[in-house]
């Protein structure tokens, strides 16, 4: 689908986005980017982006996240495409419980058998497995992500983004592992390359809360009502899981268009002088 951006911004929204710390005396864009004073809006960007809203107790989430990276691994242009992952909650009110596994919460919740719900959830581990993934969901923990996200945006800002997401989801999906546990998230970090002491004081303060936030009000501004949600060159949008083929031709599509829009520099070689004095 081809993602349309209204013109006319909700004041709320506006003024919500405006408001955050951590974007004081940034140039807020109609595309609801924020640019550096002294940057123009629409600048050119080296890479084409795709952004991507999930939550780490999505199943469809991982699936959507395989399927997309064997699209992008037969992209010609793979090395021209930056992906930054996006937060959102499914169920933002739900309260971490270790003493019931995810099966068993979702019939409750939803007011069906036990039967019912594990029929479901193998249908979901099934098509996993088609993607090389193991689920289990007898061991998975019903878990707030809030914290989960927090975590996942400051493995972003050291560049490890992607990282953190496969981290999460393996360790809710397959590991059966408590993803609103502070200490579990710090070994998470730890090995994916993030400071342990950074993860921690990260984890006990109130650090990236306004990141997460920021993201799902985004994303309750697009529109979107369900992950995976995928967005690329900020035009043309994919819903869900979608198989291969998909994912391939969003990618064809807007790459084409990011091309277009984004020509790189045609150099010719001559005599210089580089910076330290090399001439």
């Amino acid at each position: 689908m081809r993602l349309t951006k209204k013109r006319v911004f909700r004041d709320p929204y506006i003024q919500y986005l405006q408001a955050l710390p951590y974007r004081k005396g940034f140039l807020l864009c109609n595309d609801l980017t924020f640019v550096i004073p002294g940057y123009l809006c629409n600048s050119k960007f080296k890479d084409m982006k795709v952004e991507i809203w999930s939550d780490v107790m999505c199943p469809f989430c991982y699936i959507g996240k395989r399927r997309f990276e064997e699209a992008l691994e037969q992209f010609t242009h793979k090395n021209d495409v930056e992906i930054e992952w996006k937060s959102f909650q499914l169920n933002p009110d739900l309260k971490t419980d270790t003493t019931v596994n995810i099966t068993q919460y979702l019939a409750d919740a939803k007011g069906w058998t036990l039967d019912y719900a594990k029929q479901l959830n193998n249908n979901v581990t099934e098509m996993a497995a088609g993607v090389g993934l193991t689920y289990d969901f007898d061991k998975a923990v019903v878990a707030n992500s809030f914290d989960a996200h927090r975590f996942a945006h400051l493995a972003k800002a050291h560049g490890l983004g992607d990282q953190a997401e496969e981290a999460l989801f393996k360790a809710y999906f397959t590991e059966g592992k408590n993803i609103a546990d502070h200490a579990t998230l710090t070994q998470l970090g730890t090995a994916i390359g993030l400071n342990e002491t950074e993860t921690k004081q990260t984890l006990a303060s109130e650090a990236y809360a306004e990141d997460v936030k920021h993201d799902i009000a985004e994303a309750r501004y697009l529109g979107i009502r369900g992950v995976p949600f995928f967005v690329m060159n900020g035009k043309y949008a994919v819903s869900g899981a979608q198989m291969v083929p998909v994912f391939a031709e969003t990618l064809e599509k807007s790459y084409n268009e990011w091309q277009t829009e984004n020509p790189k520099l045609t150099i010719i070689e001559g005599e210089s002088c580089e910076p330290g004095g090399d001439c």
